[in-house]
C-alpha cells in the first residue's frame, strides 16, 4: 500500500491568506495542527495548535486584544522557525509514512504529487488513519 492510498483531504490555508481565517479554520474543524501551503500549493509549514494558542496569548498580552492577527497574512503571523510538514511522495510505502510520523512526532504527513520540479499537496495521512490501517481496521 502506498501513501496515496491512505491520503485524505485536510483543511489548509495558504501563506497569503488572512491569519484570522486560519484561526477560525482551526477552531471550526478542531484540527490538531495548522497546515500551510505556499501559493503554488506546496507544503510550507505545519504548526501544532498548542503553539498557535501561545501565539494568540502573546498577541493578546502585547496588544490587549486578539487583534494582533487582524490584517496579517498567515506567513507573517506564524511563529518564527515554524517547521515544514513532514512530507512523502504519493508512491512512498506505509513504512516510510509510519517512520516519518514516529520520528517527527507529527499528527500528520503531507502527501505530495510531483511533476518535474513542481510539487503540490495531494492530501495527508494522519497518525490516526495510519494507526487504523496498521491495526487492521481500515481499507
Amino acid at each position: 500500500m502506498w501513501a496515496r492510498d491512505l491520503a485524505e483531504p485536510y483543511p489548509y490555508v495558504t501563506t497569503d491568506e488572512d491569519a484570522a481565517h486560519a484561526v477560525r479554520l482551526l477552531a471550526l474543524h478542531r484540527l490538531p495542527a495548522l497546515l500551510v501551503v505556499d501559493t503554488d500549493a506546496a507544503p510550507y509549514a505545519l504548526v501544532p495548535c498548542a503553539q498557535l494558542v501561545g501565539r494568540l496569548v502573546s498577541d493578546v498580552r502585547d496588544h490587549d486584544e486578539p487583534a494582533g492577527i487582524a490584517g496579517r497574512n498567515v506567513a507573517d503571523w506564524l511563529p518564527p522557525g515554524s517547521p515544514s510538514p513532514p512530507t512523502v511522495e504519493e508512491n512512498d510505502d506505509l513504512t516510510r509514512v509510519a517512520d516519518l510520523i514516529a520520528r517527527t512526532r507529527s499528527p500528520l504527513v503531507a502527501v505530495v504529487e510531483r511533476d518535474g520540479d513542481q510539487r503540490w499537496l495531494a492530501g495527508v495521512v494522519t497518525a490516526a488513519r495510519l494507526l487504523e490501517r496498521l491495526a487492521g481496521g481500515g481499507a
